[in-house]
């Protein structure tokens, strides 16, 4: 597998390889021989130890009962499983299951058990694995796999039962296809991962304004037109490319992602979105909106935010999405179909007659109770073909129907209220279950939002809320975090914003709280990650990545190190070369002096389980700072932004909030004469942010491109120097500008550093800014 340019750019700049980073990781093997109980994820339930262990090896077998298509399937994937993992990848054997001359791993039916529950027995003499239903055989499997890896060879698994089964039903992840399109390989390869930690619910994304990716035969215009749209990148004043972007899924494709998923026991509930996130449909079939005479022609959205177009509520408007709702069911089995209800601006409801009028004909007075009518409608057409409506919190409107499930994305508050009225619920809350935010401060993270949810952030989150009474509690479902791709253009920018954050979201969904541990969980991580290294799945490091606060003095500096999980061991060299298991531990902060090149990692067990830091120790490294080393002054919506060409200094997106795009550079000796150089980019303005856009200050400019000015000790005192814009406007890329002199004045003073431009397109970032003598 190729990585992204996230963990290449990392690996390129501490000077070492992604293969040697993730061959540390599959060194594991040495470090956990024999496999202990607590390598698994989710943390089983219940562990009871025995007596001695079993040996797994290459001439171990698999037996099943005959005719028995949930054990063959559960086996197949253990054996398929080991194969992947570069392990030895047993037979599977059908026949009979007792009465076996030698040891081995036995699936088998017992009675009495949940559909998802799973035994597995741990004996000198063999494995059993044994469940009621074949959910339970398939995450049995799972944890067997877990205990015989990532070690290699044979495998002593100490003797051990195992009674386990799910704390909730609906342990899913959201993937968005609408805004960035994956191909049906990658969703298979989510699905597996997914089954793979538990999760056995895809919610799968597949309509909005920057898309419609299912192909609908009754209405081919959806795809042919809504499926295809300028890139993202691409800004107004610049000429459009010759080629649109985008895509779909045929049925044929959706049929077979179904089966394959529901091999793996996961479930695909399909998102179809309505009455708001309708661009994309409305370009395809511009009926279908509201009427706007004097509006042009709607085209598929290349922007990002939230759109004010909707669907109207003629009959011929639900008798659409009537039949594309039948066409829908006949895909997915899933017996709820996400109808999404979330943002739905209604601006154009309020202002039309048209809509005004069907209003008044259906005595509905209020925009919100129009929008509550047009729930209801959809819910009643897919009660009537045996399927429940899901929706966000949105939908919890008087006259909601209790066979309606709230998906709560509110904080935790929608869940609440709908399981307190005795509507089945889903936990989903912002920021926390929101993994297009970044997961650390660091420049190696992937472009996104420059909120931080950490991993911690997410396992510590806890689902159950102690005000709900038995009866309403049995309605919160379960939890489901959600992969907007606004910013994931990549399918491994998608598996880093994931893994390993959506392991915990396996291990909330799945164990009870006695068996959840934050440090523990960091300990069963480590071997975790061995896995995806052996299956080539590409994962942030954000968690164990060194962090290093550097302080320059006359001769040396001061370098501090530290990790976010404040766990593992930092190991650093100054020889230039990277650190290994045997290089000087990290114990308080370092005096080095100038010139030195420090490199440092995070080891746990003696395995790298980290990229490669490193920063040469002199006076330019000192002197520049990149929009990560500085602070912003605000942070109305603070996003990592990647430029539209050319390419950042260190490879990292460039932090900026879009609503102020204005940064500090905290304390400049300007006792002695100072010059400024600063790297800039031009970014398409490509947000809808509704009236929040006439509160961005521009038409301050002096020049027909604008200015980066500079200001002394507040972005409110006089610039005290201006760099024009025009030469990196004419390149549209990042672009050095020429260096300007700063006046002197004595004592350390902040530098506020902010654009001032003639107009919102371009959004101009900061690269890096440097003071100089």
């Amino acid at each position: 597998m190729q990585h992204g340019p996230w963990i290449v750019r990392g690996l390129r700049a501490a000077g070492t390889t992604a293969a040697l980073f993730f061959a540390g990781l599959s060194a594991l093997a040495r470090d956990i021989h024999p496999a202990p109980p607590a390598s698994v994820i989710p943390n089983p339930n219940a562990v009871v130890p025995g007596r001695g262990s079993f040996t797994f090896d290459s001439a171990t077998i698999v037996r099943i009962p005959a005719h028995d298509p949930g054990a063959r399937s559960a086996a197949d994937y253990f054996a398929d499983l080991m194969g992947r993992s570069k392990r030895p990848t047993p037979i599977v054997s059908g026949g009979a299951i007792t009465g076996q001359a030698r040891p081995a791993i036995t699936f088998h039916r017992r009675a009495g058990l949940g559909p998802e529950a799973y035994w597995l027995e741990v004996t000198p003499q063999g494995i059993i694995v044994s469940a009621t239903g074949g959910a339970g055989l398939f995450y049995g499997a799972v944890t067997l796999w877990q205990l015989l890896t990532p070690a290699g060879g044979s495998v002593a698994v100490p003797a051990q039962i195992i009674r386990d089964a799910p704390a909730y039903p609906w342990r899913g992840l959201m993937l968005d296809s609408a805004r960035h399109f994956q191909s049906a390989a990658f969703v298979r390869s989510l699905i597996d991962e997914m089954a793979m930690h538990k999760m056995n619910v895809l919610h799968w994304h597949l309509t909005d304004d920057q898309g419609w990716r299912l192909e609908i035969r009754k209405y081919p215009r959806l795809t042919a037109i809504g499926a295809w749209r300028t890139p993202a990148t691409f800004s107004p004043r610049e000429q459009p490319p010759a080629d649109s972007y985008g895509g779909f899924y045929t049925q044929s494709e959706v049929r077979g992602i179904v089966a394959y998923a529901a091999n793996r026991h996961v479930r695909i509930v399909p998102e179809i979105d309505m009455p708001g996130h309708a661009q994309a449909a409305i370009a395809a079939y511009p009926e279908l909106g509201v009427p706007a005479p004097d509006r042009a022609p709607l085209a598929v959205s290349a922007k990002w935010g939230v759109h004010s177009h909707l669907f109207n509520l003629e009959p011929a408007t639900f008798a659409f999405l009537e039949d594309v709702l039948d066409e829908v069911m006949e895909l997915f089995p899933s017996n709820c179909i996400h109808i999404g209800g979330d943002e739905a601006v209604k601006n154009e409801w309020q202002e039309s007659a048209t809509v005004q009028a069907r209003a008044r004909a259906l005595g509905i007075k209020d925009a919100d109770a129009l929008q509550a009518h047009f729930t209801r409608e959809i819910g009643r057409y897919l009660t009537a073909h045996g399927r429940r409506l899901i929706g966000w919190d949105e939908i919890l409107r008087p006259g909601l129907s209790k066979d309606a499930i709230v998906m709560s994305w509110h904080g935790a508050a929608g869940a609440h209220a709908a399981a307190a009225r005795g509507n089945d619920t889903i936990l989903s809350p912002w920021p926390k279950f929101y993994f297009d935010n970044r997961q650390s401060s660091l420049a190696t993270e992937a472009p996104g939002r420059l909120h931080i949810v950490s991993l911690e952030d997410v396992y510590r989150f806890e689902p159950r809320d102690p005000t709900l009474d038995q009866t309403a509690a049995r309605h919160v479902l379960g939890i489901q975090a959600n992969l907007w791709t606004e910013h994931m253009q990549t399918d491994d920018r998608v598996r880093w914003m994931a893994w390993p954050r959506a392991a915990a979201i396996a291990e909330l969904g799945w164990s009870v709280p006695a068996r959840r541990n934050w440090p523990d969980f960091l300990r069963r991580l480590v071997p975790m990650l061995g896995r995806y290294s052996a299956l080539d799945l590409a994962f942030a490091d954000s968690v164990f990545a060194v962090a290093a606060q550097v302080s320059p003095g006359i001769d040396h500096a001061t370098v501090t190190l530290s990790n976010q999980a404040s766990s593992g061991e930092i190991r650093y060299s100054l020889d230039g070369r990277d650190p290994v298991s045997n290089s000087t531990p990290y114990a308080e902060p370092l005096n080095v002096p100038l010139g030195t090149e420090i490199r440092a990692a995070t080891f746990v067990q003696s395995v790298r389980v980290s990229q490669v830091w490193a920063r040469r120790l002199d006076d330019s490294a000192f002197a520049r700072r990149d929009s990560h080393d500085l602070e912003l002054c605000s942070n109305g919506i603070g996003l990592l932004l990647e430029p539209a060409k050319g390419s950042a200094s260190r490879g990292a997106p460039l932090a900026v909030d879009i609503m102020n795009p204005c940064w500090i550079y905290r304390g400049v000796d300007l006792d002695r004469p100072r010059s400024v150089t600063a790297a800039v980019a031009p970014l398409p303005f490509n947000y809808e942010i509704g009236a929040d856009a006439a509160k961005i200050r521009v038409g301050d400019a002096r020049t027909a491109e604008g200015e980066l000015e500079i200001h002394v000790d507040g972005c409110d005192t006089a610039a005290v120097a201006a760099l024009p814009l025009a030469s990196a406007a004419a390149h549209g890329e990042v672009t050095r500008l020429p260096p300007v002199s700063l006046p002197r004045r004595p004592g350390r003073h902040d530098l506020c550093v902010r654009f001032a431009r003639p107009r919102l397109d371009p959004l101009w970032a900061l690269d890096w800014l440097e003071v100089g003598e």
